[in-house]
């Protein structure tokens, strides 16, 4: 994906194609199960993908299916990986944007071990646990909380439900990539958890096949 990436950068600079990739990806995947914002989000898709001509889609194209194939691979090995994060600090971007330095997974592993570690009753109980990240970044921890569900021979797809926020709509894009691809039931919210102001919501498909929305939705309600 790295090399992908600098090959479509020849006419724009490298923190627009990651950005636009990002989003895309994102909005592909809302568009398949999301039909209250489908219009808006399908317009957004049009309007970023016409900015590059044929050969640069079909490059697009081909990277999505390389991160979705990377993915797999991950999750077949047996550890959720933060692939997007790794790219983006490989593209050298969290240098040149805003300072962003996202959390090693192996520290993030780390943490979710001493955290999550006494999940069991709380999923005996409910038959899930709920995980809230507030700065969710291209939610590494959430990966890290998986992996750790994964290790106490617990399924992820169907004992935990996530929501997790953060200001900076890259992230969100990142996150909710990597939610879905997964199998993560998550809302992933573009906002600001200090001051609660929220622009958007995306619902992984594994949220929506799980039936989830009515839960997320009433929460925002109360």
């Amino acid at each position: 994906m790295l090399g992908i990436i600098k090959k479509l950068s020849y006419r724009r600079n490298t923190w627009q194609v990651f950005n636009d990739f990002v989003e895309v990806c994102a909005l592909t995947i809302s568009n398949s199960v999301d039909k209250e914002n489908w219009e808006e989000r399908e317009k957004q898709y049009l309007e970023i993908i016409g900015r590059y001509n044929k050969k640069e889609v079909d490059l697009i194209s081909h990277m999505f299916a390389k991160l979705v194939i990377e993915l797999d691979e991950c999750y077949v090995r047996g550890e959720l990986d933060d692939v997007l994060g790794r790219l983006f600090h490989a593209l050298g971007l969290h240098n040149k944007w805003k300072g962003q330095f996202f959390t090693p997974p192996n520290i993030a592993n780390m943490m979710a071990e001493m955290t999550v570690e006494n999940c069991g009753e709380i999923i005996k109980e409910k038959g899930y646990m709920t995980i809230g990240e507030p700065a969710c970044g291209s939610g590494v921890m959430v990966l890290g909380a998986a992996n750790s569900l994964r290790n106490q021979g617990f399924n992820h797809q169907k004992h935990m439900v996530v929501t997790a926020t953060d200001v900076d709509l890259k992230c969100v894009h990142m996150a909710y990539i990597q939610f879905s691809l997964y199998g993560i039931p998550a809302v992933v919210i573009h906002g600001d958890t200090l001051t609660m102001e929220e622009w958007s919501r995306w619902y992984t498909p594994m949220y929506v096949l799980n039936h989830l929305r009515g839960l997320s939705d009433s929460r925002r309600k109360n």
